[in-house]
C-alpha cells in the first residue's frame, strides 16, 4: 500500500481532503431545482462505494508497505470490520441530516453549522483517542475560534431568514443534529485500523481496507435511512423511491461524481492520518466548512439578499475559520 510519512506531505493530503469534502455538495446544488436531495443521495453513495473500491485496488494495493488490499481483507477480523462498518453507518446518518439541512437552509448555513460542529466535537473525540502530543493550548484556541465562527454563521443566517420572513429553526436544528452525529465517525474508523499504521488504532485493518468497509456500511444503510426521509421529508411532499428511476443519465452522473469527490478525500486522508495523527487528521480534513462557505457565499450567492451588515459577519466568520485552521495545523 501507499502511505505518507512526512508531516508536510500529510498536511497537503489533508488539505486536498478538505477541498473534496467542502466541494462535493456543489453537485447537489446543480440538481437541487429538479431533483430531490433524497434521490441525489442514492447516487452519491454509489459514487462513494465506487471510489472506495478504486482506492482499495490502487493506493491500497500498490507500493511496498504493509499488506495489499486482498491480503489485508483475508486476515481482517470481525471486530475491526464492524468498527469501520458502524463508522460508515454513523457518518451516513449524519450526512443525510447535513444534506437535508442544506436543502432547507442552503450550503452556506448547513456546512458551517453542521460541518463546523462536527469539526469541533470530532477534534475533541480524536484528541482523547490519540492521547494528543503537541501544543494543546494552540489546539484548543483554534477550536474556540471555530466555535465563534459557527455562532457568527448562525447570526448571519438569522439575519437572512428574518429579511425574507422565513423561519430559521428547522435549518439550524437539523444542522446541529448533523454535526453531533458526524463527529463520531472518524474515531470509529480509526479504531478499526492496525496501530502500526495509526495512533489510536485497535484493529488489524490497513487504512484503505478500513475505508472500504466504511463505504460498505454507508451503502447498506442508505436504503433504510432513505425510506424514512422520503416518508417523513424535511421539505416538500412525500416521494416514492421509485422516482429515482425517472432521473436522467446526467442527473445520476452528477450524484455519482459528488460521491466520488467525497470518498476520494476520505482515501487521501487515511493514507496521511498515520503521520498527522487522528486529531490533526480530523481537524484539517474536516475544515471543509471553509471551502463550503466560499462556494455558498461567493459562487452560489446565497446571502445576496441579506440585510446590510451581514457581509461583515460572514467575513469575520471566514477569517476565524482560517485562523483556527492555521493554529490547529501548527499545534502538532
Amino acid at each position: 500500500m501507499i502511505l505518507v510519512h512526512d508531516y508536510t506531505m500529510a498536511v497537503f493530503c489533508l488539505v486536498v481532503c478538505m477541498i473534496c469534502w467542502g466541494s462535493w455538495a456543489n453537485m447537489q446544488k446543480l440538481t437541487a431545482k429538479t431533483w430531490r436531495f433524497e434521490l441525489f443521495y442514492m447516487d452519491f453513495i454509489v459514487g462513494c462505494l465506487i471510489a472506495a473500491v478504486i482506492g482499495a485496488f490502487t493506493i491500497g494495493s500498490l507500493g511496498s508497505e504493509g499488506r495489499p488490499f486482498l491480503m489485508d481483507l483475508a486476515q481482517a477480523d470481525s471486530t475491526s470490520i464492524w468498527y469501520a462498518v458502524i463508522g460508515g453507518i454513523v457518518w451516513n446518518l449524519g450526512t443525510f441530516l447535513l444534506v437535508a439541512a442544506m436543502a432547507v437552509a442552503g450550503m452556506a448555513v448547513g456546512f458551517p453549522i453542521g460541518g463546523g460542529l462536527a469539526w469541533v466535537l470530532g477534534i475533541l473525540i480524536n484528541y482523547f483517542i490519540e492521547g494528543y502530543q503537541g501544543n494543546k493550548a494552540m489546539l484548543f484556541i483554534g477550536v474556540v475560534l471555530i466555535i465563534t465562527a459557527i455562532i457568527l454563521c448562525m447570526q448571519a443566517y438569522r439575519r437572512l431568514a428574518g429579511s425574507q420572513h422565513k423561519t430559521t429553526t428547522k435549518g439550524i436544528v437539523i444542522s446541529i443534529l448533523a454535526g453531533i452525529t458526524i463527529a463520531f465517525f472518524y474515531g470509529l474508523v480509526v479504531k478499526s485500523l492496525d496501530p502500526a499504521f495509526v495512533g489510536g488504532g485497535t484493529g488489524n485493518l490497513a487504512p484503505s481496507t478500513g475505508v472500504f468497509f466504511f463505504a460498505v456500511g454507508a451503502f447498506i444503510s442508505t436504503p433504510i435511512f432513505n425510506y424514512f426521509v422520503t416518508r417523513y421529508p424535511v421539505q416538500g411532499e412525500r416521494i416514492s423511491l421509485l422516482a429515482y428511476f425517472k432521473g436522467s443519465a446526467y442527473t445520476h452522473f452528477i450524484g455519482i461524481v459528488g460521491g466520488i469527490i467525497w470518498m476520494a478525500g476520505m482515501v487521501i486522508s487515511f493514507i496521511a492520518v498515520g503521520s498527522a495523527g487522528p486529531a490533526i487528521g480530523y481537524a484539517l480534513s474536516n475544515a471543509a466548512p471553509v471551502v463550503a462557505i466560499f462556494w455558498g457565499v461567493i459562487i452560489w450567492k446565497e446571502f445576496k439578499e441579506a440585510p446590510k451588515g451581514t457581509n461583515g459577519l460572514l467575513a469575520a466568520m471566514f477569517a476565524l475559520f482560517i485562523i483556527g485552521l492555521v493554529l490547529i495545523t501548527l499545534s502538532k
